[in-house]
């Protein structure tokens, strides 16, 4: 385990690939994000949207996903009053026991904002038990669920006949996942092969005995269905400058976006801005964590890092305290929701705990076999 020689970025994050300089991705955009022509940017991106016409049959411009969090929420606004363009929300929505209702305020908010959104539920009954497949399978619960959450905008865009999806940040260069790299900066029709996706085949949940026609929410369009659609997903982070997550947070905060109230200690969180439709991303951060070697706070303190906000050792300090940090409250009701025992939880945690990178003590224990900010 080596670390970024600028920010706390560990080279254990899936897809990351550093430079000879030992300089992680993330921070290696950063770089060239010194010299870009931001107004230049703009004007590549309304050349874009004059090759994406909205046609006499269609009602919107684009499609956006949302969750009613940070990132969605500056794009309905930013592309709806810097563009006065009319788009389509898009909201895969959680049931009724993982929905915060705080998640549920934020959406409404966006509606009284008087913004267009489509909701879509799948089925509960699938996904709660989709959702404890994949913790038993893989120890991440959300193999299934993100799979519905990422097929939900280009299936509804091709049945709204909206070609022109609207993405957030570049996972490629924002955060170092390089298979997701397209044409251009911001040509997201590689998404698909982001870590969350690649390895979201439905063979597994077919083993588990589901039917086909349950997995339809579940099922990304394979390329063939993008061009007979002609669907393209572009990152529109590639084209702000000041796109982050703080100033993100800020800017949907100052039109109605509600944060978190819990403690950091909690939930690993720094801010409390992110995921804030669910708490039981929470434990799979957590669990992230122990896999490999960083969590949520790692992510707020990169960012702080290149920024010139914070420096490396102090850091070192915050990601010390709080990376995968989670309540035992949102543990148990996890437990609760797929019917487990929290032993269950913690034998199966503890089973794929990445021994290179942690040691479990008799006491039961996690404890760092690394220095954060040293590695091994």
């Amino acid at each position: 385990m080596k670390y970024c020689e600028r920010c706390l970025q560990p080279d254990t994050r899936p897809n990351a690939q550093f430079t000879e300089a030992g300089i992680c991705p993330a921070c290696h955009y950063f770089d060239q994000l010194q010299h870009v022509d931001w107004q230049e940017r703009y004007e590549i991106f309304e050349d874009l949207l004059r090759r994406y016409p909205r046609k006499s049959s269609q009602q919107f411009d684009c499609i956006i996903g949302v969750s009613g969090g940070k990132d969605s929420t500056r794009q309905a606004l930013w592309i709806r009053e810097k563009l006065g363009l009319k788009p389509l929300l898009a909201c895969l929505t959680y049931p009724p026991q993982q929905v915060t209702q705080r998640g549920v305020d934020n959406i409404s908010s966006l509606i009284e904002l008087g913004f267009d959104v489509v909701i879509s539920a799948p089925a509960p009954g699938i996904w709660q038990r989709s959702m404890k497949e994949a913790f038993l399978k893989f120890t991440n619960w959300a193999r299934s669920t993100e799979l519905a959450l990422f097929s939900a905008v280009p299936q509804l865009a091709i049945r709204y006949d909206i070609p022109l999806i609207l993405w957030g940040e570049n996972p490629g260069l924002q955060l170092g996942d390089l298979k997701t790299l397209g044409n251009t900066g911001y040509d997201g029709n590689n998404l698909r092969f982001m870590n969350t996706l690649s390895g979201g085949s439905q063979d597994w949940m077919l083993e588990a005995g589901f039917h086909p026609k349950e997995l339809l929410p579940y099922r990304y369009p394979d390329p063939s269905e993008f061009d007979q659609a002609g669907l393209q997903i572009v990152y529109l982070g590639w084209f702000l400058g000041d796109w982050s997550l703080i100033n993100n947070a800020m800017y949907s905060g100052l039109n109605g976006l509600a944060y978190r109230t819990d403690s950091a200690k909690n939930t690993g969180d720094l801010l409390g801005v992110t995921s804030l439709d669910e708490d039981w991303v929470t434990l799979n951060q957590m669990i992230k964590y122990y896999k490999f070697g960083f969590g949520r706070a790692t992510d707020y303190v990169n960012e702080e890092i290149r920024l010139g906000r914070i420096s490396r050792d102090q850091g070192i300090a915050l990601v010390e305290e709080y990376d995968g940090c989670c309540s035992e409250e949102y543990i148990e009701s996890f437990c609760h929701y797929i019917g487990i025992a929290l032993e269950q939880f913690w034998q199966q945690v503890h089973a794929n705990v990445n021994k290179d990178l942690f040691e479990i003590g008799a006491d039961k224990i996690i404890q760092r076999r690394y220095r954060v900010g040293l590695g091994l």
